[in-house]
């Protein structure tokens, strides 16, 4: 019996070393949620009860456990870019792009700064891909710009400004979603060419004294005096 639970799959891993391998890529969302992408190895591997040998044997690189743990979320990202391109209206597109992202980011805390850092370039088929979506993207806002919807002066590295912007926000208030929506839609008016003055969703629960100023870890205290 204790030979069956290793018997190897279709292609060809072994049952616990792909249990293993789940168990690392659950612990390293995890851990990049609570202490960002650059958290120790070992922490993730002591998070998965699994030895740091077991970690490295599956992902050999900080790099490659970082692809691994956010692949799910990167390949949404690129069918939301190719579903982007195909749609008929540029500017709907467009704006299903960003809110596709936006939303990731909001939904998997480690995810936003993994997205930031835009996954080094530790591969030449990595190096590849992110040339392809670079260059896919620049297509859709030409588009986009050439049917009128798209403010003329939009550049493609602007959508960097707009993911630094809700990385920041959504790192500071992680449970607010209504914020990080607002944001969002008000990003997305400021594109417009011609503004569609639509209605914004609801206002976060958010006031002047309860910012989460503090970069120190102690969010939402307030300053002395305050």
């Amino acid at each position: 019996m204790a030979e069956s639970s290793r018997i190897t799959a279709r292609d060809g891993v072994r049952a616990d070393a792909r249990r293993n391998r789940e168990r690392v890529l659950v612990a390293a969302r995890a851990v990049f949620a609570e202490h960002g992408i650059d958290a120790p190895m070992a922490t993730v591997a002591r998070r998965a009860g699994v030895g740091v040998a077991t970690l490295y044997r599956h992902f050999p690189t900080r790099d490659a456990l970082v692809r691994g743990a956010f692949a799910r979320q990167m390949e949404t990202c690129a069918r939301a870019l190719t579903e982007a391109l195909a749609a008929p209206d540029p500017w709907q597109g467009f704006q299903r792009l960003v809110e596709t992202i936006c939303a990731l980011q909001r939904k998997e805390r480690g995810f936003p700064a993994a997205f930031v850092t835009a996954f080094p370039d530790s591969t030449s088929e990595h190096a590849q891909s992110r040339r392809r979506a670079e260059r896919d993207f620049t297509t859709l806002v030409r588009r986009a710009q050439a049917s009128g919807a798209l403010r003329a002066d939009f550049h493609p590295s602007d959508l960097a400004v707009v993911l630094l912007a809700h990385c920041a926000l959504v790192t500071a208030l992680p449970d607010d979603a209504a914020a990080s929506r607002r944001l969002v839609a008000y990003l997305l008016q400021s594109f417009r060419a011609d503004p569609a003055n639509e209605p914004l969703p609801p206002p976060a629960a958010l006031t002047l004294r309860n910012l989460p100023m503090a970069t120190d870890g102690s969010r939402g205290k307030r300053p002395p005096g305050a």
